[in-house]
């Protein structure tokens, strides 16, 4: 399966720490945080990595080459200014991703999902990992049960950022800027949209705030891996 690094965004909340560092290069324990997820894909055995660059993306290209000291084969996806929002920077990388189910990961999250366990349930267009909803999304995104997710009377659940999507999905879309949400939403309303709760951990990497948390959690992890 191949994936796809969301990295394009101008990271407004992080500034001014991303005027001139691309978000995805900011350093989390000396090492940049688009690595840690190079290194999380090519450990679930992720071999082909597309990269969406819009803001600083030449940046991003020049720090990360074609992906080989990392373990994978990386190519890029050009959007321009300004970015393409989710939906549209997808859809511009398909050609990219080809015909099969492919990974999509938010390039400013950090989890220790197991991506190599991701797979899309037989006729869905897009399976979304779910997890609870956090102080700055209190009335989450979705409404989970049983594995699929419907309009009301799940779990309400917010959108890790993670997911599985069909190339499908974004089928009789026109090229150029768009968001994702209402593909999801047609997909969920005809029945298509399935997903899983996520109990382990989970950070949108979105302030300078949640920086520290996971730096501050990930110095703990390393005490109790060197006790």
């Amino acid at each position: 399966m191949k994936a796809m690094l969301l990295a394009a965004g101008r990271g407004e909340r992080m500034r001014p720490l991303t005027d001139r560092c691309p978000k995805p290069l900011i350093p989390v324990r000396g090492r940049p945080l688009i690595e840690w997820h190079l290194r999380a894909l090519a450990r679930a055995g992720v071999q082909e990595v597309v990269i969406n660059l819009s803001w600083l993306g030449a940046v991003i290209r020049d720090a990360l080459g074609d992906g080989a000291p990392h373990g994978v084969r990386i190519r890029y996806s050009e959007e321009g200014e300004p970015p393409l929002e989710t939906g549209g920077g997808i859809h511009r990388a398909l050609p990219l991703l080809g015909d099969d189910p492919f990974l999509v990961v938010n390039g400013d999250v950090f989890t220790d999902v197991d991506l190599g366990a991701l797979q899309l349930p037989p006729g869905s267009l897009a399976h979304l990992v779910l997890v609870p909803n956090p102080a700055h999304n209190p009335g989450g995104d979705f409404d989970l049960q049983g594995g699929r997710i419907q309009t009301a009377g799940g779990e309400r659940l917010t959108y890790s950022g993670i997911g599985v999507f069909d190339p499908a999905l974004l089928q009789g879309a026109a090229p150029g800027r768009f968001p994702l949400l209402p593909w999801l939403t047609k997909a969920r309303d005809a029945g298509r949209l399935t997903g899983q709760r996520h109990e382990g951990y989970w950070l949108d990497v979105g302030t300078p705030e949640r920086l520290h948390d996971l730096e501050r959690y990930l110095a703990l992890c390393e005490d109790k891996a060197n006790a």
